[in-house]
């Protein structure tokens, strides 16, 4: 993961330029690299797209999505320096012949082609086949694809065949944005770089973990997206995943790709399948109805607009994952993710086992299990809960449990926290694909996931009611209950 201080300036050319996904997120997460002069100097920026706009247009377009999204004010000099990056091609992304514009554009010798895939998969074989066509790659030109990479198994193969057929593999970028977030990356640090915790990740002092990613919008005006996808699959078979890899891997060899990709896929090879007959109680399936978020009402997941009223798609997943190796044997990990939750919280908690004997039995009955807390967001974090002596001069050690706390925006006052998109833009830029995910990696996820996702369908297993600003329906409480366990709250 380290950088690369001979890598090339890129013409980074986004399809798709004038979409949600660029004006919310790409060109604000560009923005901030090119505040902190982390863009090479002549970079390029080409928004490419099928409207009637110029690079003048583009340019005034770009400067509106930072008066919305930035969060911050525009600073004039930084922005005039953006500017003069961003262009614009008008581009039918169906038409193969259209794509022979970008020759009068990019600069192969001089500069490193990165095409960013902000469309739907359904464009990907067209923009592919586009390219190749126009005879504008190099062997340095690089892809970076947008999530969702197909709906199962077969879909994400297709995908990938049509990639591969203009693309070698270290040329490809699949983009999981959770992998650009300093709390996941803190994960291998807080891991393998401390004793403390390196000695004691396995089954011999940790009793279950609990992975929660928690939303607390609804579908926000994607009912026709979602509701062909549901929560399974578009957030517990990529995000959660991801973070489930980080969490239980093995140590890998080095920080290069290869090492932490080899590693993640043994993991994901390693879970045991869930199949219609276990999933009854390995897993929970939710669906949101009215209720309240922070005081103000909401609407049921049926009553959202355009809404299907006959849907039975999951706003809600709980699974119990157990992961049969070695270092996880008996320990389970439970996930949840939701929406229309309390509020939006991504933690992790590692539950350490209790202690076998309690010599302050007198004055604390029952001593709780120690807890690492990882917090993903919003509030970036580490906590880690112990017991310590109430100071006293009376007779009793009276116990209380407290919080070490390492904050990041406290612990790293003077370093910028960036987003997920920023690093990983950077990183694409630079040419390092470490954070990225391996068509084998994803292909393996799909595998179990659709186990699950076939286990509901020949159960028939219908989504639970639950009411919205609650943490999913009773059936998720009931899933650890059995076994002896709680949510943390």
């Amino acid at each position: 993961m380290t950088e690369n201080p001979n890598f090339k300036p890129c013409d980074l050319v986004i399809y798709g330029a004038l979409g949600d996904l660029s004006k919310r997120k790409l060109l604000i997460s560009l923005y901030r690299l090119e505040k902190h002069h982390l863009i090479k100097a002549d970079t390029r920026i080409i928004g490419v797209d099928r409207l009637d706009e110029t690079s003048d247009s583009f340019v005034e377009i770009a400067h509106k999505s930072l008066q919305a999204f930035l969060n911050t004010d525009i600073n004039d000099s930084i922005w005039q320096r953006f500017a003069q990056r961003l262009s614009y091609l008008k581009i039918d992304l169906t038409q193969p012949e259209q794509y022979k514009q970008l020759n009068k554009v990019v600069d192969p010798e001089n500069h490193v082609m990165v095409n960013y895939f902000a469309v739907s998969p359904l464009l990907f074989k067209s923009i592919c086949h586009g390219l190749h066509s126009s005879g504008v790659l190099t062997a340095e030109s690089r892809i970076v694809m947008e999530k969702p990479i197909g709906h199962d198994l077969k879909s994400s193969a297709e995908i990938n065949d049509v990639v591969a057929q203009v693309f070698h593999e270290n040329q490809v970028y699949r983009i999981d944005h959770y992998l650009g977030k300093e709390t996941v990356l803190n994960l291998l640090a807080l891991r393998f770089a401390n004793s403390l915790f390196y000695t004691c990740w396995n089954h011999n002092t940790i009793d279950h973990i609990q992975i929660t990613v928690g939303e607390d919008i609804g579908i926000e005006g994607r009912w026709d997206y979602f509701d062909k996808t549901g929560q399974l699959r578009d957030m517990l078979q990529n995000h959660l995943l991801q973070i489930l890899t980080f969490v239980t891997m093995e140590p890998p060899t080095n920080l290069s790709a290869e090492s932490i990709h080899m590693e993640k896929i043994k993991l994901l090879k390693a879970l045991r399948p869930i199949t219609y007959l276990n999933v009854e109680e390995k897993t929970v399936r939710g669906q949101y109805t009215s209720g309240y978020i922070q005081g103000q009402p909401v609407p049921g997941y049926l009553e959202e607009e355009g809404a299907n009223t006959e849907s039975t798609t999951e706003s809600f997943v709980a699974i119990r994952v157990d992961i049969d190796n070695w270092r996880w044997s008996g320990v389970p990990i439970y996930m949840r993710t939701g929406k229309r939750m309390p509020n939006k919280r991504t933690e992790i908690v590692v539950n350490f086992k209790n202690l076998p004997h309690n010599i302050f039995r007198d004055s604390f009955p029952e001593l709780p299990a120690n807890k690492l807390v990882i917090h993903l967001q919003p509030n970036e974090g580490v906590d880690v809960m112990v017991l310590n002596k109430i100071p006293g001069i009376d007779g009793l050690i009276k116990l209380q449990q407290t919080k070490l706390d390492l904050s990041f925006s406290e612990a790293f006052k003077k370093s910028r926290i960036f987003g997920g998109y920023e690093k990983l833009i950077l990183e694409a830029l630079r040419g390092n694909n470490t954070l990225f995910l391996s068509r084998e990696e994803i292909e393996q996820a799909w595998t179990w996931v659709d186990s699950i996702q076939d286990a509901w369908q020949h159960n028939h297993t219908p989504p639970k009611p639950y009411p919205a600003g609650n943490w999913g329906p009773v059936a998720a409480v009931a899933l650890l209950a059995r076994d002896g366990r709680a949510w943390e709250e």
